[in-house]
């Protein structure tokens, strides 16, 4: 299950390098995929709907009825990634408008979204340095098959449905490195 994770985190990492890759290319003046950004950040919003805010609860609680001594860290990391889902949503409604051919502000535009990778890209940091080593060092066999069975009814069926929905990304993603975040 922790193997699991650190997939996740990686592929996270990925998402992020596309979307970074996409600010850089609006910091030289020039318009972006913005479809291929709408399809990574409806990606994000899904998985963390259904796949990551299960887990980190699990995480979360597990941690602190069995480490409370790091109680503070992993309420910390819970309310970064609480902060993570309002700016990715607002992203997304300004790709929304940006779509639809409404007038927006590139350069407030830009500011947001490398806010938000910035902000992303710190949790993942926080997730790796401190988070993987808690659970590797506090869970059990039991812990990881409980964190196991948080994921929602159906989610490897999700998992497939979110990869048809999104072709182009996948193709982005194909064969990329992963970032070092």
């Amino acid at each position: 299950m922790l193997n699991q994770l650190r997939l996740d985190h990686a592929n996270m990492a990925r998402l992020l390098h596309v979307l970074q890759l996409k600010h850089k290319t609006l910091d030289q003046g020039e318009r972006p995929n913005f479809q291929l950004m709408r399809e990574v950040v409806d990606y994000i919003l899904s998985y963390m709907d259904g796949f990551a805010t299960p887990l980190e609860r699990v995480c979360v609680e597990r941690l602190q009825t069995q480490a409370p001594e790091h109680s503070a860290v992993t309420e910390k990391m819970a309310d970064e990634y609480r902060e993570l889902k309002p700016r990715l949503q607002r992203l997304s409604n300004d790709i929304d408008m940006i779509l639809m051919d409404n007038v927006l502000p590139m350069d407030r535009f830009a500011d947001d979204l490398k806010a938000y990778l910035e902000a992303h890209r710190a949790y993942l940091r926080h997730e790796r340095e401190g988070l993987f080593p808690l659970i590797d060092e506090h869970f059990s066999q039991e812990d990881m098959e409980e964190l196991r069975q948080a994921l929602p009814e159906g989610a490897e069926q999700e998992l497939e449905r979110l990869q048809q929905a999104y072709p182009e990304l996948y193709a982005d993603l194909r064969g990329a490195d992963v970032p070092n975040v």
